[in-house]
């Protein structure tokens, strides 16, 4: 659930939203359905985007806050990219510092949690979830070139 209402754009091959700043995420409310957990600064892209093969949200965490919780996954890896700030990650019984520029993954069976560290700064990261063994091929491989030469006239803007 948001406190705002965001329209994403489409195409026939993409789709694009703007949620904003990091520093906005506090307009975003997460609501798990199957309690009454309320989560601010968080917003999950995949429905806004149409996303077919992974979930991604946005995430922002006050200072001296942690999750109040501890959570696994069934099937889902989750991919921790930080952008802003500083704190500590925990899977199962070991605590890292993690801080912009950290990547984690986190397998289905961990028990993961975040805590800000920061007396001032907010903690701010993205996590991609995707089914865990689903990637077979490297991007490398996936992708090729368009022999087309590259223009930006005449384009329509949205």
């Amino acid at each position: 659930m948001t406190t705002v209402q965001l329209t994403p754009k489409m195409g026939e091959n993409f789709a694009v939203v703007d949620v904003g700043k990091f520093s906005e995420l506090h307009q975003f409310t997460f609501e798990a359905p199957e309690n009454t957990l309320k989560l601010e600064g968080k917003v999950f892209l995949k429905e806004l985007l149409n996303l077919t093969s992974a979930e991604i949200s946005l995430n922002k965490l006050p200072s001296k806050k942690s999750v109040p919780f501890y959570h696994k996954h069934r099937q889902n890896e989750e991919i921790y990219i930080f952008v802003r700030g500083s704190g500590d990650f925990q899977v199962d019984d070991r605590v890292f510092p993690v801080g912009e520029g950290t990547v984690v993954r986190v397998d289905p069976e961990g028990e993961r949690c975040i805590r800000n560290t920061s007396d001032v700064e907010e903690l701010c990261w993205i996590v991609v979830q995707s089914r865990v063994g689903s990637y077979a091929d490297h991007t490398i491989q996936d992708g090729f070139g368009v022999p087309k030469k590259v223009s930006w006239v005449g384009k329509e803007q949205l």
